[in-house]
């Protein structure tokens, strides 16, 4: 891959997010990393960053342009930026369940808005992020508004997928189950852990760098003929 491919990576300051950071790094691409709980770092080392709340339409506008014009092109879109959420639903309020599908949701679809005439100049790809949530109808560990939100994704996937082909843009999303980061070790007591541990066929959680390698995979040449498809990171806690 060229070495002047430019990937933007929201969500970056997260155990997963760093994790992709890090290995698209490796692989030589320009990586530009944002996230809401990044300090303004315009020249951190080998990765540009800089803060970047998802769900303010007018900054997402900004942090693409701001790419497009320090590196003349985007190739690619990563897209982890997203808040769990706690149920059941009836503790769920309506400003926590709108707060949760803007972030989840409503972000992916307004930034996919912004970058796709940059990445139809580039033949390039987005990479969104769902969850098992999306599939096994989730519980109150993250809630409703979650699952929901992450079952969306799946399907503004697709949609963009087939939308998208025929000008060379593959659409794919990650669907992680339970990964060792703060979001999921920092919330939960060690007795959900075991629970969480025990429901995975594979005996254990997942780590970042295995999500990060199925996003250099799909960003990756030898995927230029994989476009609509759900990347199942489980551990066997959703079979396909």
């Amino acid at each position: 891959m060229r070495s002047s491919e430019v990937v933007l990576v929201t969500g970056a300051a997260g155990g997963i997010g760093r994790a992709v950071v890090g290995r698209l790094r490796e692989r030589g691409l320009t990586v530009v990393a944002t996230d809401a709980a990044l300090a303004d770092l315009p020249c951190a080392g080998p990765v540009t960053a800089f803060p970047l709340d998802v769900t303010d339409e007018q900054a997402v506008q900004a942090a693409v342009a701001r790419v497009v014009t320090d590196f003349g092109r985007l190739d690619h879109v990563v897209h982890l930026a997203g808040r769990a959420g706690r149920g059941p639903i009836d503790v769920v309020d309506r400003p926590e369940w709108d707060a949760l599908l803007a972030v989840n949701l409503g972000s992916a679809a307004a930034l996919a808005r912004i970058v796709h005439p940059h990445l139809a100049a580039t033949r390039g790809s987005l990479t969104l992020t769902a969850s098992t949530n999306a599939f096994n109808g989730g519980s109150a560990l993250s809630g409703p508004a979650y699952a929901v939100a992450k079952a969306g994704l799946v399907n503004l996937m697709r949609y963009l997928a087939r939308e998208w082909a025929s000008q060379g843009i593959r659409v794919n999303c990650l669907s992680p189950g339970p990964i060792d980061t703060p979001m999921v070790s920092g919330r939960f007591t060690a007795e959900v852990l075991a629970q969480l541990r025990a429901a995975v066929p594979l005996g254990r959680l997942g780590e970042p760098r295995h999500v990060a390698h199925a996003v250099d995979y799909l960003l990756h040449p030898d995927a230029a003929f994989v476009t609509g498809t759900v990347m199942n990171v489980s551990g066997g806690l959703v079979l396909d």
